[in-house]
């Protein structure tokens, strides 16, 4: 058991407030923190008795009802004090003989609960970041195609991956943009911290600036809690605004400040938040167009527009299509569990003759379109006709065929002959005779056309 003067010690020590009685009642001992917080010197209330002084109280009640008391409201007797307080009567031998409160002033109780609602919010914020914030998915290596247009936009976008300086990505829709803004990301020293995506036309102008900028509760009817914007989600990584052509004149002011003074408010707040984020915004409008309307803030335009990147659409790229092709089929086969091994000649030489309005997104919708029913370990012209607008005839073949530059159709006919003769060595003699060309030209031209079996 320990020594009566520790124990005394002990109850001196203690920050809360503490009171004891004897089973009558009588005040037998208060601690430093109780005279603290009540104002009532030690002499004074071991004078007094709790029925009288305080017959309501939470010390009171643990007597008469032999009961613990918790969470008890109420005034001190003696004094204006305010407290929350506990008690439990003291058994000896199953006898009562006396009783114990421990109480804090309300003020603290309620500044504890403060503190409790603060951290609270910012576990809540941290929850709401963390199921918000995404990292980038893709990186140089997942952009498929060798042409000079595209090797062009590839060498630009890694030299500017590796400094902070804000990408506009200009092209039309289904050329690669978000594509292409996931790669500079994860090239760029901030390739482990957040890459957060908004698309500025597919949010109403009314939602987009609490998008952007997050609000405070109460901030407009419907804002029942805080909300965290994009730029803030962002903060230390890299920001992509899709379709940023789309955005009205009072954002782009405030998106313009943003960009040049790194800090912005949350709607309804005017506590000013400072950000570093580095921007990637894309579109696929005429912004030079939009700003001679007076549709697009010129200053805008020029604080967006310092490293510009424009990406070619389909057609204009078209050497890369077998490749994208065959990129796309490798990838449906996992998707679709099927076991498709290329496309024929007849079938790109229509993917060629095609004007791909949706690019390459639209190439990738078609080849999944038609996976989905495909029986044959080969896409050929008869699956795609139906998608690209053909009416299969041995006319219409032959004239798409004139159509085609000397290059193609000698890339056609020599995967026809591969096709026939197959692609052993002895196929390959047989194809070369064929075609009357050598084994080693048909060689050269199977490594110059990237032709696959």
């Amino acid at each position: 058991m320990l020594p009566l003067d520790m124990v005394s010690a002990i109850l001196d020590s203690v920050q809360e407030a503490i009171e004891i009685t004897d089973r009558d009642g009588n005040i037998i001992y208060v601690n430093p923190a109780f005279c603290r917080i009540t104002g009532i010197p030690f002499a004074q209330r071991t004078r007094e008795n709790i029925f009288n002084i305080s017959p309501d109280g939470a010390l009171a009640l643990a007597l008469k009802t032999g009961k613990p008391v918790s969470g008890h409201r109420t005034k001190v007797g003696g004094s204006n004090a305010e407290v929350i307080s506990n008690a439990v009567p003291i058994l000896v031998d199953n006898q009562i003989v006396g009783a114990i409160a421990i109480f804090q002033h309300i003020t603290d109780v309620i500044k504890l609960l403060e503190e409790l609602r603060q951290s609270t919010n910012i576990i809540r914020n941290l929850s709401d970041k963390f199921g918000q914030v995404t990292q980038g998915k893709y990186t140089f290596e997942h952009i498929i195609g060798s042409s000079r247009s595209i090797r062009e936009c590839i060498k630009t976008a890694q030299m500017a991956a590796s400094s902070n300086s804000t990408v506009l990505l200009l092209g039309e829709t289904g050329t690669g943009k978000e594509l292409f803004a996931h790669a500079i990301h994860n090239a760029s020293p901030r390739k482990d911290n957040p890459f957060i995506t908004i698309n500025c036309a597919a949010i109403p102008d009314a939602l987009l600036e609490s998008e952007l900028f997050g609000h405070v509760k109460g901030a407009f009817t419907g804002a029942i809690k805080e909300k965290i914007g994009k730029f803030e989600l962002a903060h230390s990584g890299t920001l992509f605004l899709d379709e940023i052509g789309d955005m009205n004149l009072l954002l782009q002011a405030k998106l313009l400040r943003v960009l040049q003074e790194r800090e912005f408010e949350r709607v309804g707040s005017n506590q000013t938040i400072t950000i570093d984020v580095r921007v990637i915004a894309a579109t696929n409008r005429n912004l030079r167009q939009l700003v001679r309307e007076g549709k697009f803030r010129e200053d805008l335009f020029y604080r967006l527009n310092v490293v510009e990147i424009n990406l070619p659409p389909l057609r204009e790229h078209t050497e890369d299509l077998l490749d994208l092709a065959n990129h796309f089929i490798i990838k449906l086969n996992r998707k679709l569990g099927k076991k498709v091994t290329g496309i024929t000649s007849e079938a790109l030489a229509a993917l060629h003759n095609y004007n791909w309005p949706g690019n390459i997104r639209e190439l990738q919708n078609i080849m999944e379109r038609v996976m989905l029913s495909l029986e044959n370990q080969q896409v050929t012209l008869q699956d795609l006709a139906p998608h690209l607008g053909i009416n299969i005839n041995p006319l219409t073949q032959t004239e798409e065929m004139e159509l085609l530059p000397l290059d193609k159709v000698e890339q056609i006919m020599i995967q026809r002959a591969l096709n026939k003769f197959g692609s052993s060595v002895e196929g390959k003699k047989e194809a070369a005779k064929f075609l009357n060309i050598s084994l080693a030209t048909l060689y050269n031209k199977i490594k110059k056309y990237k032709i696959n079996f």
